[in-house]
């Protein structure tokens, strides 16, 4: 793919559709940084559940509101990015416009990444898609049939397109958003040690560390490095391929990037999609966007100019709007409130 395809994939939208960055602050560095300042806090109370895995590990779950008094609304499920959880800006903030559109939210936590770490000898990766799997049969047995869709965020969005391939016309949900996505993951890692774009792995690999650091003093064995090995990784690339691949079963991190890209899967994925894509996003290129043609009917591609790295925020200093949360509600409305 060339690099002139970004220009070619653009789409018609309605006004409400398109996305205007903030006047004078269409930077992509700051479309991605700005959702930290305007969404600070969670502006609900969240309702947590632990949710016990049959490997005997768990996962935390985070509700709008307790799931027991609002089992007749419809869901929307969360899947954070790398790192990510209930406090991440974009989590929290779709979380609040799921509850004013009267759905029932719920951000499922990635093994390790409600701040306790899991006690199995696994984490979580881009293409694990068995906990997203599980969580979703046991939340419709749990708490009964209701229209439920879900939305992935960066690493979550690879993970969501990868689940929602995998299961084709048997999957159950009644559609699925993917924002921001490393859908070409070998690319995406390269395009992370180039440039400014290394600001973002330095600090997305100090949140793997820590993280990772933690698991290791609460539960030593359950990774296959030492803290003295971990401090010295310099590479989210390096981590991937010590630790990640080696846990998951894969032979290094080119060959978890290459079974887990969620881009060759697309194809396969038969419920209704909208995928959501920024061409300025720092954190990967043009290897990302689909080609049009290989998509199908019931996947809606938005490739917008501006956005950053899951930012995407318009309106004014005195008044910004957070796009995400308008948009992908309003593109979910057909599914869920039926």
């Amino acid at each position: 793919m060339d690099q002139t395809s970004p220009v070619e994939l653009n789409f018609n939208h309605d006004d409400g559709q398109e996305f205007r960055p903030m006047r004078g602050l269409s930077n992509p560095h700051l479309q991605t940084m700005l959702p930290r300042v305007f969404r600070r806090r969670v502006n609900f109370k969240p309702h947590w559940q632990r949710l016990d895995m049959p490997d005997g590990d768990f996962v935390d779950l985070a509700w709008s509101e307790d799931p027991r008094e609002a089992s007749h609304k419809p869901r929307l499920v969360v899947f954070h990015g790398l790192e990510g959880s209930l406090h991440s800006p974009y989590a929290h903030g779709l979380m609040e416009a799921a509850q004013k559109r009267g759905w029932l939210g719920v951000v499922m936590h990635f093994r390790g990444c409600s701040g306790v770490p899991n006690r199995m000898k696994r984490i979580y990766h881009s293409g694990e898609t068995e906990d997203g799997t599980f969580f979703l049969n046991w939340l419709s047995q749990r708490y009964g049939e209701m229209p439920t869709a879900a939305v992935g965020f960066s690493l979550g969005g690879n993970m969501l397109a990868c689940l929602m391939a995998k299961q084709g016309v048997d999957c159950t949900l009644k559609a699925g958003v993917v924002v921001s996505a490393p859908l070409m993951l070998e690319q995406c890692c390269y395009h992370m040690e180039q440039g400014f774009s290394r600001f973002y792995q330095r600090y997305l690999l100090n949140l793997l560390k820590k993280n990772a650091a933690r698991k290791l003093r609460s539960y030593p064995g359950t990774l296959p490095v030492d803290l003295r090995q971990l401090k010295g990784v310099r590479r989210i690339r390096d981590f991937d391929d010590l630790i990640t691949s080696k846990i998951h079963g894969f032979a290094d991190a080119l060959d978890y990037y290459r079974q887990c890209s969620a881009m060759p899967l697309l194809p396969d994925i038969a419920k209704p999609t909208l995928i959501i894509h920024a061409k300025d996003d720092p954190f990967m290129d043009h290897h990302v966007i689909p080609d049009k043609a290989s998509l199908p009917a019931n996947i809606e591609y938005q490739l917008t100019s501006h956005g950053g790295h899951v930012g995407f925020v318009g309106g004014t200093l005195r008044k910004p709007e957070m796009w995400l949360e308008q948009r992908i509600p309003d593109w979910l409305t057909t599914y869920l409130d039926k």
